[in-house]
């Protein structure tokens, strides 16, 4: 279970925006709980030099703390350290033409289950990850599936968070439609997105080739209905009564959105939803944090949207829990790093919470921790309205779901097959059962390969 409830989404959605966007740098917080434990011994080596690469920003905090935390690092070791931000469908094609090469990148803080390509090429991250997890609380659900290697308790990244994709939407424009909140009920969740596009308000969802938006798109909507691209043992079990109900479900949700989603990438819902061209969609807390942010800064139509936008968990509970993952910032360390004790000194810094609970508190909980001592940092008191996101790393569902994390599961997230199985009945170029056979051959050839 996500520990977190619909009810306890919209109730908490109700509260005021507060007159600042975030924490303010260097305020009193509340302590992280944490064990006394010793670090492992890792000891840096001689004229140790890394190059770390991770996706670039969507709000400003996370590129000028994560630049602040890496200058602290080099401060208190010497280890000079470049961070290049890369688009965010970009950096795939960077890691892997590192792993092919054996240069590049020490340090890929990439995505979820990027590690899972490239077992034979990463470190081990047993000991840091173990200690990391006994210091702080434990790990969350989704960041252990990700981080271990399938079937085994060998760690081999540090998930460093959980970007949650929580529904965001203008309470007015629901209330007018004749809902309090957007129902958990698939049936009347669509009825309510009909009466929002009558009434000249449009709800719109990524349906491009969009690592977070994209991605999360398709897999909310084939598990709300049941459905999932193999099974326990990782046979191939797309072709299926609940994914054809899921692609007609879907084609009819697309009829209510705005032109275009069929080509938006990541920024695209954040862009349509600020200019008050979108009523709902699903993101990460990026699309508040704006509107809060320009809200402080005196901007009188930012204040006006933040003060009617609220959050929620996607509709469609399945089995007790949301049909949701989260996309997970996940780092790992290539082999062919002359420098591994400083590459892992580096990621333990991090997150360490005299570097960390900054992070997550100067974003608004853009990337919620992966670690549950986290759940008691100030960030997740400084505005009711962001409560929704605060559980992400306890989500029950994984890119590759039911099956294992593996080569094929990362294989089959990065191409896209979902996505584009979606967006073609979506575009009518395809019969939901055209498009779920055409699933079927492109994952069968990849789960062979992986």
């Amino acid at each position: 279970m996500t520990g977190f409830t619909r009810r306890d989404s919209f109730a908490v959605g109700a509260g005021a925006v507060a007159s600042a966007a975030v924490l303010q740098p260097g305020a009193a917080r509340a302590a992280i709980p944490m064990a006394k434990i010793d670090p492992p011994k890792q000891p840096i080596e001689a004229g140790a030099e890394l190059r770390v690469i991770r996706p670039t920003k969507f709000v400003d905090p996370d590129e000028v703390v994560w630049n602040e935390n890496t200058a602290k690092f080099t401060k208190a070791t010497g280890v000079k350290v470049r961070t290049d931000f890369v688009g965010w469908e970009d950096i795939r094609a960077q890691v892997a033409v590192a792993a092919r090469t054996g240069a590049g990148p020490d340090v890929v803080a990439g995505w979820a289950n990027d590690p899972h390509l490239y077992t034979d090429k990463i470190l081990d991250m047993t000991e840091l990850a173990t200690y990391l997890g006994k210091k702080y609380g434990g790990w969350g659900r989704l960041p252990e599936v990700y981080g271990k290697k399938f079937g085994t308790n060998q760690w081999i990244s540090i998930p460093m968070g959980c970007g949650g994709g929580a529904l965001v939407y203008r309470k007015s424009w629901v209330n007018e439609a004749g809902y309090a909140a957007p129902p958990d009920d698939l049936t009347k969740f669509l009825d309510l997105c009909r009466k929002l596009h009558k009434n000249g308000h449009p709800v719109g969802w990524a349906l491009g080739n969009s690592q977070g938006d994209g991605n999360g798109t398709a897999t909310w909507l084939l598990w709300a209905h049941g459905g999932y691209q193999v099974d326990e043992a990782g046979k191939v079990s797309i072709n299926r009564k609940e994914t054809i109900a899921a692609l007609k479900y879907g084609a009819e949700l697309y009829k209510t959105f705005i032109p275009g989603t069929l080509s938006w990438l990541d920024p695209s819902n954040n862009k349509a939803y600020l200019a008050e061209e979108i009523s709902m969609t699903s993101n990460g807390v990026s699309i508040y944090f704006v509107a809060k942010s320009g809200a402080a800064k005196g901007d009188a139509n930012m204040a006006r949207i933040a003060a009617d936008t609220e959050h929620a968990r996607s509709p469609g509970t399945f089995q007790g829990r949301a049909p949701e993952a989260a996309n997970t910032l996940n780092a790992m360390v290539f082999k062919h790093t002359k420098y591994p004790n400083a590459a892992k000194e580096y990621l333990r810094f991090l997150m360490e919470a005299d570097q960390y609970d900054n992070w997550l508190t100067q974003c608004l909980g853009y990337w919620a921790h992966p670690l549950l001592a986290y759940d008691q940092s100030d960030c997740w008191k400084s505005d009711p309205k962001i409560l929704p996101y605060r559980d992400a790393q306890k989500m029950t569902f994984w890119d590759g779901y039911k099956g294992p994390i593996t080569a094929g599961a990362a294989a089959a997230t990065a191409e896209y097959i979902l996505v584009q199985m979606f967006a073609g009945v979506c575009a009518g170029q395809s019969t939901p059962e055209e498009a779920v056979k055409e699933a079927e051959r492109r994952l069968t050839r990849i789960y062979k390969k992986g």
